[in-house]
């Protein structure tokens, strides 16, 4: 089988899957590694002191400019521009960190700034007043200390605040996000649902039978919030996930095919045709 997509782990052999790094250093080290569109299996947060360039997500361009805040989702396709300037530092952290129990999963997972319910988080900071800098400094602070049975409680909390606290910054610089309501919770739930399954499962109904709730229902919460059938969302999702194989992979279309679930590469190929008005080799080449 031919080469997909690059994922890499969290670092091993840290006490903790937590991190703060230089990001012009690390940058530096490893930029043959960091230019090539790859999944990281952990959350960045990147703090860009100084910089200029385009950074991709999953297709998406990014603006990289002084005094921001960017956040990068667990496993999104990642890709760094070679010419740009990264001088910062960069948060490093992975759901077993974070997720202490159930709540802590809730919270991160329907969180605005990782969220694929809204665009890239992107928060745009004076440097000198910013409550997010003194957060950073003494989470800085912290992880610089010699280790003991206090420090990853004390991490977790930092982190937790310090990714409230964006949340309230993205407020005040005028993001509007979807209200809580029932409809909200059932969507969060099969979108997560989805991410794990959607390349063996692709019916709407079992979908809805694994939430306990009826195709009506799920309909209702998806179509009431983000104006798309349930159908819809999964469709994008194999879409997607089909993009990014062909732009940033090396496999042939039939082992794309069989990836995503599809016994028969020809009913990949109308599938992906019907959704994009390409097929799957014009895509790759055009690209």
């Amino acid at each position: 089988m031919q080469e997909t997509i690059k994922k890499y782990q969290f670092r091993e052999g840290l006490k903790l899957e937590f991190e703060i790094l230089d990001l012009n250093q690390t940058f530096e080290a490893k930029k043959e590694m960091m230019v090539v569109p790859h999944r990281a299996q952990f959350y960045h947060i990147l703090w860009i002191e100084k910089g200029e360039g385009t950074h991709y997500i999953d297709f998406n361009p990014v603006g990289i400019e002084d005094n921001t805040l960017l956040f990068v989702p667990l496993n999104a396709v990642n890709k760094y521009d070679a010419n740009c300037t990264y001088l910062g530092k960069a948060i490093l952290f992975t759901d077993s960190f974070f997720c202490k129990n159930k709540e802590d999963l809730q919270f991160l997972h329907a969180s605005i700034l990782y969220s694929d319910l809204y665009g890239v988080a992107k928060i745009k900071l004076d440097r000198k007043s910013s409550d997010l800098r003194l957060l950073f400094d003494a989470m800085q602070k912290e992880y610089g200390r010699k280790s003991d049975s206090a420090q990853y409680a004390i991490l977790h909390n930092m982190l937790h605040i310090f990714l409230l606290q964006a949340e309230r910054e993205m407020r005040l610089q005028g993001f509007t996000e979807l209200k809580p309501s029932t409809n909200l919770d059932c969507l969060v739930l099969f979108k997560d649902l989805l991410e794990g399954r959607f390349r063996e499962e692709k019916s709407v109904n079992k979908y809805a039978s694994e939430l306990s709730i009826s195709e009506k229902q799920l309909n209702k919460a998806c179509t009431s919030l983000l104006d798309k059938t349930p159908k819809q969302i999964i469709d994008e999702r194999i879409v997607l996930e089909a993009k990014r194989l062909l732009v940033h992979g090396h496999q042939s279309i039939k082992e794309i095919a069989y990836e995503l679930g599809y016994d028969e590469p020809t009913n990949f190929i109308k599938y992906f045709r019907k959704h994009t008005n390409t097929t799957p080799c014009e895509f790759r080449e055009n690209y």
